[in-house]
C-alpha cells in the first residue's frame, strides 16, 4: 500500500463500514475517519436533526465538501455515509487518493443491524423494510460502479478486516 492511499469504505447503512473500518485502522495503525460523525460534529447536531431542520440537500452539500477535503488525506481509513454515492463528485474526490471498497449485505441483515438505531433518518417512520429495499434498489447501480465489492452478511469482523487489509495493500 502506498502510504498516501486511503481505504475508503462505501455502501448502504448497516453494511459494517464503521465497525470494520475501526478494526482495519487499528490493525494498520492509521487514523479512522467517519464522515457522519464528523458532519455531526461540524454541524453541532445529529444527522437526523440536519435532515429535519436543514433538509437532505443541505446535508448532501456538507457531505460533498467533506468528501473533497478528506480525498486529500493520506493513509487513513475513511467510512462514508451510505448516500455519498449519490454524487459522482464525491467518488472522484475520494477515489483520487484512495482505494474504494463497497461493503454490501443482504436486506434482512441490514434491517437486523439497523433495527435498534434511532440515528437513521431515512428509515424513520412506517415500514423500514420497504424503505431499505427501495433505497437499495435505487442506489444499486451507483454501488455497482465501485470495482471492489465485499459482502459483509456472513463474515465476522476479524475476517472482514483481514480481507480489507489485503485488498488495500494489494499491488495494482
Amino acid at each position: 500500500m502506498d502510504k498516501r492511499d486511503n481505504l475508503v469504505l462505501l455502501g448502504f447503512m448497516g453494511t459494517g463500514k464503521s465497525a470494520v473500518g475501526r478494526r482495519v485502522a487499528a490493525l494498520a495503525g492509521c487514523p479512522f475517519l467517519e464522515m457522519d460523525a464528523e458532519l455531526e460534529c461540524r454541524a453541532g447536531k445529529s444527522i437526523a436533526r440536519i435532515f429535519a431542520e436543514d433538509g437532505e440537500e443541505a446535508f448532501r452539500n456538507m457531505e460533498s465538501q467533506l468528501a473533497a477535503e478528506w480525498g486529500t488525506k493520506e493513509g487513513a481509513v475513511i467510512s462514508c455515509g451510505g448516500g455519498v454515492v449519490l454524487r459522482e463528485e464525491n467518488l472522484r474526490a475520494l477515489g483520487a487518493n484512495g482505494v474504494l471498497v463497497c461493503l454490501t449485505a443482504r436486506p434482512e441483515v441490514i434491517l437486523d443491524r439497523t433495527a435498534r438505531s434511532k440515528k437513521r433518518p431515512l428509515l424513520a417512520g412506517e415500514d423500514p423494510e420497504k424503505k431499505v429495499r427501495a433505497l437499495l434498489a435505487a442506489r444499486a447501480p451507483l454501488y455497482a460502479k465501485i470495482p471492489n465489492q465485499v459482502d459483509t452478511s456472513d463474515t465476522d469482523l476479524d475476517a472482514l478486516a483481514a480481507r480489507l487489509l489485503d485488498l488495500w495493500k494489494k499491488p495494482d
